[in-house]
């Protein structure tokens, strides 16, 4: 019988398991001390030690630092875009967008801003990770721009899709922002996603004139 080297290797699956497994244990060790130490205090050496890896094995998991911070940030780039594209039969993308914010809200989920008042003042005292987040909204801005072209069959520099994703985008920034200023302020989920709905309803209520029939399934 002849064997390689491959042989010996865990299946496909279960490698890509232990590296997930591993990449959270990296990330739920760096937030933990980002919040007791603070961002720009923690070192990645600091990190490595406490997730019992090696530096060279946190960088390559996470090429930039605040990324430890902002693990799930892809999914919060592709949200906006990805309710578009995923909007039902006669719904425009800004009713799609209002009802994604609405059941996002409801449920306390963290892609509308729901992290609890740790996360939120670890963000609020770190100049990096207010800057990092300032940057994931314009690329989510900019996901948003490209599902609205495609949806309306424009391009990616026509006016109309950048215009309308930078007023959809404006709205959730602002939402963003509402949720965890209330949460600095020690209020809780529940009374933080009644706050932000009703106001909620009055933001997105804005647009209506303008955008309630653009970009229609």
């Amino acid at each position: 019988m002849t064997t390689d080297a491959t042989s010996f290797a865990p299946p496909a699956g279960l490698r890509e398991s232990k590296k997930q497994e591993t990449r959270q244990l990296i990330s739920d060790h760096a937030t933990r001390l980002f919040m007791a130490q603070g961002f720009e205090q923690t070192t990645i050496a600091e990190i490595a030690a406490a997730a019992r890896v090696a530096k060279k094995t946190v960088t390559n998991y996470f090429p930039r630092k605040e990324d430890l911070a902002m693990d799930h940030q892809d999914a919060f780039i592709a949200s906006l875009a990805g309710t578009v594209a995923g909007r039902r039969a006669g719904e425009s993308a800004l009713a799609a967008l209002r009802r994604a914010f609405t059941e996002a809200a409801t449920a306390a989920e963290p892609v509308a801003g729901f992290s609890g008042p740790d996360f939120a003042r670890m963000i609020a005292d770190s100049p990096t990770l207010s800057a990092r987040l300032r940057d994931l909204h314009d690329l989510r801005e900019a996901a948003l721009v490209g599902a609205l072209a495609e949806a309306t069959g424009a391009t990616r520099d026509d006016i109309t899709p950048r215009t309308a994703a930078a007023l959809l985008g404006a709205v959730h920034r602002t939402l963003f922002r509402r949720i965890q200023e209330l949460t600095l302020a020690g209020q809780d989920n529940a009374r933080i996603s009644a706050a932000v709905l009703t106001e909620a309803d009055s933001a997105f209520g804005l647009l209506e004139p303008s955008l309630a029939d653009y970009a229609t399934a």
